[in-house]
């Protein structure tokens, strides 16, 4: 059991590059996260104050008009967001595969009442803490951040028009209730979660070739995605064995 004094779970520094995978494709636990995810994170800064926006997106393994893993947002022109990637277009997004939920406390609340989280243990029946638990352990356990450059499409394009399609397909909501939870927008326009395409919407996308890997434990794994050269020489730079740094002998 952890105390004041020991990190819990398997918390280890990370301020550096830690465990450095290095290839030219990514790691298969990003692919199945980027695939498998609904939504993603998408943080912002025009130089003075961050911003995070939650978004609909669409990862594609190439493009007509890329050869490198890409993802296709949308977002409207008058948002936040949009003015921040204007002014400084370097982002960072954060998928996650696993569903966030605070349990429930193991003790009722001796105070009383509590409008604060975790909900006190009242607040969830046996039967749904058993699926949720169910639910929960069929899923993953990791997330990925992805560092990039956004790219405004040139409206018009045919570049903007085929990522255009392809996000609509990929967003398509499959039913009414989902449509009514997560397809319309907040009054200020700043959350993107539909796939709403209209003539005024601009199309952004990412190069993904870095970012970390991060389980539940506490664990982190930097990656890049680079060329065949470019592989090549940071193995011999960093004495890389199939593109992960061997484990120092204690």
């Amino acid at each position: 059991m952890a105390d004041g004094h020991n990190p819990p779970l398997s918390y280890e520094p990370s301020a550096t590059t830690t465990h450095p995978h290095i290839a030219t494709t990514l790691p298969p636990e990003v692919v199945s996260c980027l695939k498998n995810s609904r939504f993603l994170h998408l943080a912002t800064c025009d130089g003075q104050t961050p911003h995070i926006s939650l978004m609909s997106y669409t990862y594609l393994p190439s493009t007509p008009f890329c050869p490198h893993p890409t993802i296709i947002m949308t977002t409207n022109p008058a948002s936040r967001k949009t003015l921040h990637l204007l002014s400084n277009p370097r982002v960072s997004l954060l998928v996650h595969d696993w569903v966030s939920h605070r349990p429930p406390t193991r003790a009722p609340n001796p105070g009383g009442a509590r409008d604060g989280s975790p909900p006190p243990a009242a607040t969830r029946s046996s039967l749904a803490s058993l699926l949720l638990n169910i639910n929960t352990s069929a899923l993953s356990s990791i997330s990925t951040t992805i560092t990039g450059t956004a790219r405004f499409l040139d409206p018009g394009s045919e570049e903007e028009r085929w990522c255009k399609e392809r996000h609509l397909e990929n967003n398509t909501f499959a039913s009414g209730e989902e449509m009514g939870l997560f397809g319309q927008r907040r009054p200020d326009g700043d959350t993107d979660t539909g796939a709403v395409m209209d003539d005024t919407v601009r199309v952004v996308t990412v190069r993904v070739r870095e970012g970390r890997i991060a389980d539940w434990k506490g664990g982190v794994r930097d990656w890049t995605v680079v060329s065949e050269d470019e592989e090549r020489a940071a193995r011999a730079s960093a004495g890389l064995v199939n593109g992960v740094a061997p484990l120092s002998a204690s």
